[in-house]
């Protein structure tokens, strides 16, 4: 009897995986090895293409031109000329149209309106009548004060003749100097009275005339607060209409601090400043007009001081609200050097301009420059009126090289592989496929091929051109 040792059927073991946190980095560290390889062979295998590309390109011939403005031609560029002319100072700035005058017309007296006599929008004139209010009770109580007016101007024409009477009779010593002195009295209240009485015709009429609404002054009606039949009252906060004063005009317009002292010395020397209000686009020109007013003190939390300025406004350009750029003529600057804004270049010498000589070659000239406008600099120093300069294509010049100016026709371009008259056979650049030694002419010698090129490559004195 075999008797084999007894073994307990073993179970499976599972290794244990290892932590989550170690398997992610383990996977990640592998991604990024394989992904910086990858981007190695990536770089590596562009480095090779092109150097294959540039070691195998044919090269052009010696003065060849690759395009119309190739190689070493001359580049094209437009030009400008220095000139000695006038260059405004102005100021910049944002601006609002503003009425000079701005009047809310309300009711003085409290009735019926019983017509409206404007249009919205309207140019009304001081002094037209815009509404009528109910004068009829105005009017009654306009005749009260008339009738009590003459009933006591009678009184005291009565007690004046009395008056007259107690001074004769006392001069005759028929009655006391007491007679007099009391009549005196009498015919003073009655005066009082008389004169109060006037002054309540004076209301009376004051409010009938009331009743009819005028304009106060020459604008431009907005529109209508109120229509006809309504009841209106003197403490009626909104009123009929509004008018704004829109000839002239002004613009209420703000600086900086630091330009404040150049704007008080012209205007203190007496000098009118222009001053120009344009669109948002600052495109169009909306309308001219003079500086009239400075504010009297700086506003601490911009820094700016605000102006105004007015306008005559003839054809209504300038619309109440509306937004401007304005433009302040400060001074202007006679008899300067002016160059086109273009011209001016900013780099390693500081600013400086391309000036094109007699030889259509360019040179950089440093500069100074001055006051300028949207399209003109005023030069301080280094360009002299009659000089030109280059206002485009800079970008494609350098110190010293040849320029094509506006009119001037390029040199004739020579096709690849053709020869330049008068100028003799010419040697092929090395590196050039198929080419390893000189071409014939004129005795040259045959030259060996480079090192490491089989003799038996390029040994037949060169092919044709």
């Amino acid at each position: 009897m075999n008797h084999e040792m007894y073994s307990p059927p073993q179970r499976a073991t599972v290794p244990s995986a290892p932590p989550t946190g170690q398997t992610t980095w383990q996977r990640a560290r592998a991604w990024t090895q394989r992904r910086r390889r990858l981007l190695i062979m990536l770089v590596v295998g562009l480095l090779v293409i092109v150097g294959i590309y540039f070691l195998l390109r044919p090269a052009p011939e010696a003065g060849f031109q690759g395009g119309r403005f190739g190689g070493n031609g001359p580049m094209p560029v437009n030009v400008g000329k220095a000139e000695k002319g006038e260059i405004p100072i102005t100021v910049n700035a944002l601006g609002t149209v503003t009425p000079i005058s701005t009047v809310t017309v309300r009711p003085q007296v409290t009735g019926y309106i019983t017509k409206i006599s404007f249009t919205e929008g309207q140019l009304v004139k001081e002094g037209d009548v815009l509404a009528i209010i109910d004068p009829r009770p105005y009017e009654l109580a306009l005749q009260q004060a008339e009738g009590q007016l003459g009933r006591d101007q009678a009184q005291l024409h009565n007690a004046e003749i009395d008056a007259e009477r107690y001074r004769t009779l006392f001069t005759q010593d028929s009655i006391s100097k007491q007679q007099v002195d009391t009549q005196d009295a009498l015919v003073r209240q009655y005066r009082g009275t008389v004169q109060a009485d006037q002054a309540a015709v004076g209301t009376a009429r004051l409010n009938v005339d009331r009743c009819y609404i005028k304009a106060p002054l020459t604008g431009r009606v907005g529109l209508r607060q109120i229509d006809q039949g309504n009841y209106i009252s003197s403490g009626d906060a909104t009123g009929i209409a509004v008018i704004t004063q829109v000839r002239p005009i002004s613009v209420l317009f703000t600086v900086p601090e630091d330009q404040l002292q150049q704007i008080l010395q012209r205007v203190r020397s007496g000098a009118t400043l222009d001053v120009t209000a344009l669109d948002r686009s600052q495109k169009v020109k909306l309308a001219v007009g003079k500086l009239s007013n400075v504010d009297n003190k700086i506003d601490t939390t911009t820094g700016t001081v605000k102006l105004r300025a007015e306008f005559a406004n003839a054809d209504e350009s300038l619309f109440p609200n509306q937004f401007v750029n304005v433009e302040l003529l400060v001074d202007t600057l006679k008899d300067v050097t002016i160059v086109p804004v273009a011209a001016i270049q900013r780099g390693a010498p500081g600013t400086f301009v391309y000036v094109v000589d007699q030889e259509s070659k360019v040179a950089i000239r440093p500069v100074k420059i001055g006051a300028q406008t949207p399209d003109k600099v005023s030069v301080t120093e280094g360009v002299q009126p009659g000089e030109i300069v280059v206002v485009d294509g800079a970008d494609r010049i350098r110190d010293g090289v040849p320029v094509l100016l506006p009119g001037q026709e390029p040199p004739a371009a020579r096709a690849p592989g053709q020869r330049r008259p008068g100028a003799g056979d010419q040697r092929r650049p090395r590196g050039e496929s198929g080419q390893g030694g000189q071409q014939q002419g004129q005795g040259d010698r045959p030259r060996g091929p480079p090192p490491g090129v089989g003799r038996g490559m390029g040994m037949g004195g060169g092919g044709p051109p």
